[in-house]
């Protein structure tokens, strides 16, 4: 056993890391702040669509919580700005994402939430369902 490492031969680490890797093949490493202990990610007991929208939400939701916290809010502020700023279609185009990710973690996070809560999920994208519709020329 001694031999081989006289001999030159590479340990199995060293061989690992002098082959050159596939474009396509990543490292999977940790996300850049671990995940929060003792959350329950998926709705006990969930069935139909409720089921199927958090398991296929899953892989999107822990993307973004792997982000750096600022860039997801700083997006979201600059999309709806546009929205704002432009008054035709560009700025109902602006708005669609941040509709449908708000609209997304409002689905998400219905189970969990007061009265209260739920009513400001319910005003957020109204409000932003108006401000498309009226960027669109709807109204």
């Amino acid at each position: 056993m001694a031999d081989k490492h006289h001999r030159g031969d590479p340990s199995p680490a060293a061989r690992k890391r002098a082959l050159p890797a596939h474009p396509l093949a990543r490292e999977r490493r940790a996300p850049a702040r671990p995940l929060p202990p003792g959350e329950r990610f998926l709705t006990p007991g969930a069935t139909g669509l409720r089921r199927t929208v958090e398991h296929k939400s899953a892989v999107p939701l822990v993307f973004l919580y792997g982000l750096p916290r600022w860039i997801l809010p700083v997006v979201l502020v600059i999309l709806l700005l546009v929205g704002f700023a432009l008054d035709d279609w560009r700025g109902g185009l602006a708005v669609l994402p941040v509709l449908g990710f708000v609209g997304w973690l409002a689905y998400m996070s219905w189970p969990s939430l007061g009265h209260r809560a739920r009513l400001l999920r319910v005003a957020m994208v109204a409000f932003l369902i108006l401000v498309a519709a009226d960027r669109f020329g709807l109204f």
